[in-house]
């Protein structure tokens, strides 16, 4: 059972929660841009949260489902429609063969997360179907989707077959839906939390204020490998030789120039700008959903803090997981 691919649109790609364990080899973890919506997508329809399911950026795909498949999208509005109708979002809902869901553009966030239940049938590459455009290694023959591209499906598990004929005897998409805003912010203005990075001190007292108090903005140069972004310039006190280190999703570096680069998770795994800041990972998924020119504000929180901020999203994710059952059984 499969979808044909009608139209491709700016940039499809099949991701999961990336590619752990293979970093001491150079191989980058990749993964969603925006994980907590990748998660919930794959929850609404049975499937386990490290699924693979579709990545669409910005504007464009159209899928031509050749089998019923109950599919859920989460992410940015990109003004979803099935057969022309608008369709449902956060929720499961059960597309029937012969539809076309098309993504048009997005109104709120930048990317859309399509899960289908099963899963898609790729193979795993060190344990991951995330796609890795710049190696070509993962997802569908490590590139992105392409028109009359066929993406076949895998089979539904004991939870997705469940969903499955809920929706198909009641013949309408549920009433209820994930309620997402608590997971992840879609708004173009928004203020990231940050934990001092570890070259911090070494920058003078006015990039150290300016990184707090001032805005910055997002530029056309962001990609799924890190976000450049203009604002104050940041300086060191005095320049110092740094040996290259290990980086992860939301470092913030500063190369020469003074101009900010947020690494996303497609980044290196090492690097040698100083790094002044890291943004905190319960923020991340809503970074991954900024567009150029979105308008971004950082605030000093403590380690503390942050780990508190992760453990609440993380119990927002249980409450969906124990929600998406109970209406299934009881609902």
């Amino acid at each position: 059972m499969t979808v044909k691919v009608f139209h491709p649109g700016l940039l499809t790609t099949i991701q999961d929660l990336g590619r752990y364990g293979s970093q001491k080899y150079g191989v980058i973890v990749g993964g969603a841009m925006d994980s907590y919506s990748l998660r919930a997508a794959n929850l609404l329809v049975g499937n386990k949260e490290n699924e693979g399911a579709l990545e669409i950026t910005l504007f464009g795909t159209a899928l031509l489902f050749e089998a019923d498949r109950v599919i859920a999208i989460t992410g940015g509005d990109l003004q979803a429609v099935i057969d022309d109708k608008k369709a449902a979002t956060w929720r499961p809902i059960l597309v029937r063969k012969g539809s076309i869901l098309q993504l048009k553009s997005a109104i709120n966030g930048c990317r859309a997360y399509v899960a289908f239940a099963g899963g898609i049938d790729v193979p795993e590459i060190m344990g991951s179907k995330s796609t890795y455009l710049r190696a070509g290694i993962g997802g569908f023959k490590g590139r992105a989707l392409k028109k009359e591209d066929v993406i076949e499906f895998a089979e539904m598990n004991e939870l997705s077959q469940s969903i499955f004929a809920k929706l198909e005897k009641v013949e309408c998409d549920p009433t209820w839906s994930v309620n997402f805003t608590k997971l992840v912010n879609l708004q173009q203005a928004q203020t990231m939390r940050v934990i001092r990075g570890s070259e911090f001190d070494r920058f003078d007292e006015n990039s150290k204020r300016g990184l707090f108090q001032k805005s910055f903005r997002l530029t056309t140069q962001a990609d799924r490998m890190g976000y450049r972004i203009e604002g104050p310039q940041l300086s060191l006190e005095r320049k110092f030789e740094l040996l290259s280190e290990g980086v992860t999703f939301g470092t913030i570096q500063v190369p020469p120039n003074g101009n900010p680069i947020v690494l996303m998770v497609d980044r290196q795994t090492t690097g040698g700008y100083p790094k002044i800041g890291q943004i905190i990972s319960a923020d991340l998924s809503s970074m991954g959903q900024l567009q150029p020119n979105a308008v971004i504000h950082f605030k000093e929180i403590s380690h503390e803090e942050a780990e508190k901020e992760l453990l609440a999203k993380e119990k927002i994710i249980d409450e969906i997981k124990v929600g998406i059952r109970f209406k299934i059984l009881y609902g």
